[in-house]
């Protein structure tokens, strides 16, 4: 669960919604969690990849051979070594 925790955050920087009832001139302690977790999502169909894939390239993605890719992977990874 994530939580966000603030000590000592002053009143006048609250929304007005929670400012009231409150000095402004106070300090409170401000805790934030999710409710609930969100859903997780389902992995992608075969059907679902390969329309995502026909999509992709019918945007004009051009496709890349093995070869390309590994050069340009390489290229990349050298940039690091220097």
């Amino acid at each position: 669960m994530n939580k966000i925790v603030r000590d000592h955050y002053p009143v006048e920087n609250l929304p007005a919604d929670l400012r009231g009832g409150l000095d402004n001139h106070a300090t409170v302690r401000v805790v934030i969690e999710v409710e609930s977790e969100p859903p997780q999502t389902k992995p992608l169909t075969v059907e679902q990849a390969l329309e995502m894939i026909r999509k992709y390239k019918a945007e004009g993605h051009p496709s890349v051979s093995a070869e390309e890719a590994v050069a340009r992977i390489r290229e990349l990874r050298d940039e690091w070594d220097d």
